[in-house]
């Protein structure tokens, strides 16, 4: 078994190491205010990247669940000041000057995304279903200062992707308490973009900006199928605390994307939840998760030191605190006309919070939560914050 590198080896040799972040197809901000977990909890449609037995949890008296143009964007902390701090270097058409910007800002992560998740839902008597588009573009930038100001590198692992997501989950009254069971299927197709450009590459052409020349020379195309399976089991369904216990197993099949930035590795993830029935309020749930059981993440290690090739190396990451999650969530006021729910969790180590409001036929979410982009004992963090509109009833 390979060894995790740690970063001074990576700084040492002609390695970099970027993006050690745990593969994801779509964060809700609902889910990441509470610290991102959610196996043992489900309730929104978006449970399916998580646990698709969850989608019991969806409230059958809200009929057809509807989440439609649900634009989502999440950035990093400093990102525009460094997207803006570039730009204007490159308008001055000075080596020296993007130079000094990639030194200025060495070493941060940068990240943006903008996403869609268009569904609708229903839980019956009989089962739960779920159907849902996804499309969504993920965009990471880490610039690196090489000598004073006579150079540098800005390097990217970025990917646009899309496809449709489908979830169906069944509860069983047993003996022993009740058990959902739940089965999702996803197809998605993506194309990625890892490598760096120069100096004298962002200078280049002005008719080009950086997508299009990062599309010249490091798109790949790829796709593929995957099924997730999972089930929660509460033992005591007419208790106080109301315990429910979680388990799922995700991507399920050819969903490594032919190992291009992207990939989604089959995880086992567990999760423990609670649910007291507080009389004041509407509903307060309190979550643990522990994704990704079997460490099927990798911390991938590039060597740029042909520019136009990009050549890597996967390693095997560890980190307990990467895949450890806890949170709460206290939903105040929920009618047909209003609900708002406050949460908040520890997410890889880092606080998380976020405010969910429902008005009408309108849904605003906000969240933030600290990404470790790392390789565990020395860690990269990047503090992101996210927000989402809809229409939805």
């Amino acid at each position: 078994m390979k060894k995790i590198v740690t970063l001074s080896l990576i700084t040492a040799s002609s390695l970099m190491a970027m993006y050690g972040e745990h593969s994801y197809l779509y964060k809700d901000p609902r889910i990441m205010g509470m610290g991102g977990a959610n196996v043992a909890v489900g309730s929104y449609s978006t449970s399916v990247f998580s646990n698709p037995a969850g989608l019991t949890n969806i409230k059958k008296d809200h009929g057809f669940v509807v989440d439609l143009l649900g634009i989502g964007i999440s950035a990093s902390k400093n990102g525009q000041d460094f997207l803006e701090d570039l730009q204007d270097a490159i308008d001055t058409e000075q080596d020296a000057e993007v130079a000094n910007v990639l030194k200025q800002y060495s070493g941060e992560h940068f990240h943006l995304g903008i996403d869609n998740y268009t569904s609708i839902s229903k839980n019956s008597d009989a089962f739960a279903w779920s159907i849902g588009i996804l499309a969504a573009v993920d965009v990471n930038f880490m610039p690196h200062a090489q000598g004073s100001t006579s150079g540098g590198l800005l390097q990217t692992s970025s990917r646009a992707y899309g496809g449709v997501v489908l979830g169906v989950a069944k509860p069983y009254d047993t003996e022993l308490g009740r058990i959902d069971v739940g089965v999702g299927v996803k197809y998605i197709t993506q194309q990625s973009y890892e490598g760096v450009l120069g100096v004298s590459e962002l200078l280049e052409d002005g008719d080009k900006d950086i997508a299009d020349t990062l599309q010249d020379k490091y798109e790949k195309k790829s796709s593929g199928l995957g099924v997730d399976i999972g089930l929660n089991y509460y033992p005591f369904t007419d208790s106080f605390w109301n315990p429910t216990f979680g388990l799922s197993i995700l991507n399920i099949g050819s969903m490594s994307m032919d190992d291009n930035y992207g990939g989604q590795p089959t995880t086992v993830n567990i999760g423990a939840s609670l649910t007291p029935d507080v009389g004041f309020i509407d509903k307060l749930v309190l979550a643990v998760d522990y994704v990704d059981l079997f460490e099927a993440n990798e911390v991938r290690a590039y060597n740029f030191s042909e520019t136009d090739e990009v050549k890597f190396t996967d390693y095997k990451e560890s980190d307990m605190m990467k895949r450890l999650r806890f949170g709460a969530s206290a939903t105040l006021i929920d009618t047909s006309i209003f609900s708002t729910t406050l949460s908040a969790g520890m997410y890889q180590g880092a606080y998380t919070a976020g405010l969910n409001m429902e008005l009408t036929f309108l849904k605003l979410n906000f969240a933030t939560y600290e990404e470790q982009v790392g390789t565990g004992s020395v860690d990269i963090a990047d503090r992101r914050y996210t927000a989402l509109l809809a229409i939805g009833w």
